[in-house]
């Protein structure tokens, strides 16, 4: 067996599910095997585009949570898609994870259409991401079950009119985004926030020197929704070069034998465990916190630190 037919031990695998019945097995494996660090990546991009529709980042900007709980919102988000990922949306797990999202979610009055589009954005980013920066390409069996996954947990939160056809979908998604991608302060500053939570991953004085690098990945529309200048072409040529150099050298690694989910992190906000109550903005907490079932499972139970 040559080098390439190991590191495609997984592909094959993938390639013999049927990406409407096996799904949620497919996604697993991608999102916790395959491509975990890209499509948590993707998924960054993708909340950030959401932010260019200016009726999302209104009601974003109100609420305060950017500005007051940034890290903790990020996290929030994170662990709740990741246990989708991890135990599939019909498993315990997942459906308390999404009942938790609508919890939070009925707090607020989103539109249909717009939580429409945040659902396309986190089945189309990952595809776009993986056709300039994957190891590999999607095949499309992979692509057809991030849309049946997706589709899927859409229904289970109540989102209306979700297409039933993948290309209809894409079509939406594009405009969509032609459509409503536009200025507003709210963006700029629901963006800000965000994007300063990432350079606060880094050490302080490189912050500054970091951020072009950053913005190099966004498009010529999302950089006009937010407000800002493109970076130098010669930053963005070197940090797509630089992902795609990445792309190349994973390639050449052996297939990932332990999970890389995001549940499976050190989680910032959280440096001594979750539990699923604690998940949302905290002021909410106690009112989301009546209306869970006494048989919702923690996500993880925090360790008793007593002596």
């Amino acid at each position: 067996m040559s080098w390439l037919d190991f590191r495609y031990e997984r592909f094959r695998q993938i390639q013999q599910l049927d990406p409407v019945a096996d799904h949620c097995q497919i996604c697993h494996l991608l999102m916790g095997y395959e491509f975990p660090w890209d499509v948590t990546r993707a998924l960054e991009l993708a909340l950030l585009k959401t932010y260019c529709v200016p009726s999302i980042s209104q009601l974003l900007d109100r609420t305060g949570e950017f500005y007051q709980h940034t890290q903790k919102r990020y996290d929030d988000t994170g662990l709740l898609v990741a246990l989708l990922f991890k135990w599939g949306h019909e498993s315990e797990q997942g459906q308390a994870s999404i009942r938790r999202m609508n919890a939070i979610h009925g707090h607020f009055p989103i539109s249909n259409e717009d939580f429409l589009y945040v659902l396309s954005s986190f089945i189309y980013e990952p595809i776009r991401w993986n056709e300039r920066f994957g190891w590999r390409l999607f095949s499309e069996t992979e692509k057809l079950a991030i849309f049946y996954f997706w589709q899927a947990v859409g229904q289970k939160m109540h989102i209306q009119n979700i297409p039933t056809n993948y290309e209809e979908f894409a079509q939406f998604n594009r405009d969509y985004e032609q459509k409503h991608f536009t200025y507003s302060d709210s963006n700029r500053s629901v963006g800000e926030s965000t994007v300063n939570l990432f350079l606060s991953w880094f050490p302080s004085p490189t912050r500054s020197l970091l951020k072009p690098y950053v913005l190099a990945l966004f498009d010529e529309s999302m950089l006009t929704a937010f407000g800002w200048s493109s970076p130098p072409q010669v930053i963005r040529n070197l940090v797509a070069n630089g992902l795609k150099w990445r792309s190349w050298v994973s390639q050449w690694l052996p297939p990932r034998r332990n999970p890389d989910f995001f549940t499976e992190s050190q989680i910032r906000s959280y440096p001594h465990g979750y539990q699923l109550e604690d998940i949302g903005p905290p002021r909410m907490l106690s009112e989301l916190n009546r209306s869970l079932k006494v048989n919702e499972l923690p996500t993880t139970k925090k360790p008793n630190t007593q002596n």
